[in-house]
C-alpha cells in the first residue's frame, strides 16, 4: 500500500450499522460506516470479543468526530480494539507507533531525490500525517505516551476537530477531510511511568491532554469475559478437558495482578500472555513447561518463588525453582 494517491470513498459514510448486531454488545444506537472496503481497511477477526464501554467510546470517535484516547495496561488489546471497530465500519485505518525514533520529519515528510524526464530533481515527499488528514482515515497513534516532545507538538495542531496542519517548509495549510478521525493508545494517563512497568514513557503536556475529548480505560476484564477472549483466539481451549485448565490460567493471571497491586511482585500477566501460554500449552502439552516458557522465565529471580506459589495454588503442582543463591 502506497500513499501516493487518495482513497476513493464518498465524502460521508453511506452505510447505517446496528451496533448491537455488529458488535454483539447491549446498545440501541446505530452508527454509519462505508459500503465499500478499500485496501486500507483492517481484516475482520470474526471471533473478536468487544468490551462495551471501550467500543462505545471508539464509536463516538467515528460517529461524532471525537478525539479518543484508550489507556490501559499492556496486552489488553487497545489498538486491536480500534482496528476491529474500523474493520466493521469499512473505515480505512493507519497505525503509527510513536517510539522514540519517530521524528517530526517522519510524520510530515521530507525532500527526496527523484528521477523526472531523465533528470534528478529534489521533490517533497509527503509523510503519513498530511496524507491521512486529507483522506477518510482513522489515524491511530500507538504508544502515544512514548512520543518525542517535538512530535507531540506537531500532533497538537490537529487535536482540534477543525485543526489545520501547517507545513512551514511547503508554505502550505492542509484542511482535514470530513472523515478524518484521530485515536491514541497509551499505557499511562500522561503522568509518566509511575508503576515501573513502562520505561521510556513521557509526561504529556496537560494542555495537550485536555484536547482529547474522550479517555477510555481498557484494563483487565472480569474472568468470564477474559475466558471468552482467550477461547476466541485459541479454539482448542474450548473443549471440556481444557476448560478448567484455562480457568486456572486466568485465576493465576489475576493473582499476579493483585500481587502487583499490593507491591509483592513487579510484573503481571496480561491477556496477551494468557493467549501465548494457551498456545504454548497446545504445542508442548505440558502446563508447567508452557508456563515457564510463556511467563516465569521472564520474571525476576527474587520473585519466582511467589509466582511458583501462585501456580501451586491454581494447579496443585509444585514447580522446581532453584531461586537466587544466598
Amino acid at each position: 500500500m502506497a500513499i501516493n494517491s487518495n482513497i476513493d470513498l464518498p465524502k460521508k459514510p453511506n452505510l447505517k450499522i446496528d451496533v448491537s448486531k455488529v458488535f454483539n454488545i447491549d446498545s440501541k444506537i446505530s452508527v454509519k460506516g462505508f459500503k465499500d472496503k478499500t485496501e486500507w481497511v483492517p481484516e475482520i477477526d470474526p471471533n473478536y470479543v468487544f468490551d462495551k464501554e471501550t467500543t462505545l467510546s471508539i464509536l463516538a470517535g467515528f460517529e461524532h468526530n471525537r478525539r479518543v484516547m484508550i489507556q490501559g495496561f499492556h496486552g489488553t488489546g487497545k489498538s486491536t480494539h480500534i482496528e476491529q471497530v474500523a474493520a466493521r465500519l469499512n473505515w480505512p485505518c493507519v497505525r503509527i507507533n510513536l517510539d522514540s525514533h519517530i521524528s517530526r520529519i517522519d510524520l510530515l515528510g521530507k525532500d527526496a531525490i527523484k528521477l523526472k524526464d531523465g533528470k534528478q530533481i529534489t521533490e517533497f515527499q509527503e509523510g503519513l500525517l498530511p496524507w491521512s488528514i486529507q483522506n477518510p482515515v482513522a489515524l491511530v497513534f500507538d504508544e502515544y505516551d512514548a512520543g518525542r516532545p517535538d512530535v507531540m507538538f506537531v500532533i497538537q495542531r490537529i487535536l482540534e476537530v477543525e485543526g489545520k496542519l501547517t507545513l512551514l517548509d511547503q508554505n502550505k495549510v492542509i484542511n482535514p477531510h470530513s472523515c478524518f478521525r484521530l485515536f491514541a493508545t497509551t499505557n499511562t494517563v500522561g503522568l509518566g511511568d509511575v508503576t515501573g512497568l513502562y520505561h521510556g514513557t513521557q509526561q504529556i503536556n496537560q494542555g495537550q491532554m485536555d484536547r482529547w475529548h474522550v479517555l477510555s480505560t481498557l484494563n483487565y476484564l472480569d474472568p468470564k469475559q477474559e475466558y471468552k477472549v482467550v477461547v476466541s483466539q485459541v479454539g482448542e481451549m474450548k473443549g471440556t478437558k481444557n476448560q478448567d485448565i484455562l480457568k486456572n490460567m486466568i485465576k493465576l493471571a489475576n493473582l499476579t495482578r493483585n500481587g502487583f497491586a499490593n507491591g509483592d511482585i513487579s510484573i503481571l500477566m496480561s491477556p496477551r500472555t494468557i493467549i501465548s501460554w494457551a498456545q504454548n500449552f497446545k504445542i508442548f502439552k505440558d502446563i508447567t513447561a508452557s508456563f515457564k516458557l510463556s511467563f516465569l522465565n521472564k520474571c525476576d529471580e527474587m520473585e519466582k518463588p511467589i509466582l511458583c506459589e501462585y501456580f501451586q495454588r491454581c494447579f496443585d503442582i509444585d514447580i522446581e525453582n532453584d531461586g537466587p543463591k544466598a
